[in-house]
């Protein structure tokens, strides 16, 4: 069941952060306070969650691109390592892609490290083209790779 998120899936979707994507502290800090806000907000960001028997196993979460017309950014996608590999995370995506078209919305664009060969083979997988390369973004040696998908 994908639903939106709740503030009662805060620890979750941390726990997930750290467990699936490796946040150190102060990554977890900045995802708690984006979620504390968008709690908050009556306009909040877009954050889905996929749930099995009453637990959290993957979450999702995009904004608005500021100052253009129709383009969001997914900034964060994460499935329980025990659940994946078998079509959550794609069934999350595609939510995030059709409930962004059906609000007439044109473009979704993902950043990723370039290092990560499985999280890139995902989007590629998931009809994203490779848009754009930041080398040395990160750090030295830790290239951005964005990619991007027509919404409409």
């Amino acid at each position: 069941m994908i639903r939106p998120t709740t503030a009662n899936d805060t620890e979750a979707i941390l726990s997930l952060a750290t467990v699936t994507l490796g946040f150190e502290a102060d990554e977890r800090a900045e995802l708690s306070l984006s979620l504390s806000q968008s709690f908050a907000s009556n306009s909040a960001p877009f954050w889905l969650t996929d749930e099995q028997n009453g637990s959290v196993v993957g979450a999702a979460y995009c904004e608005p691109e500021r100052m253009t017309n129709g383009t969001w950014n997914l900034l964060f996608i994460a499935i329980a390592p025990e659940h994946q590999g078998k079509g959550q995370g794609r069934a999350l995506m595609q939510h995030v892609e059709q409930q962004l078209a059906k609000q007439g919305h044109r473009l979704l664009l993902v950043e990723t490290l370039a290092s990560l060969e499985e999280t890139r083979a995902f989007y590629l997988k998931n009809g994203y083209e490779e848009e754009a390369c930041i080398r040395d973004y990160y750090e030295a040696g830790q290239d951005k790779i964005i990619y991007r998908k027509a919404l409409q």
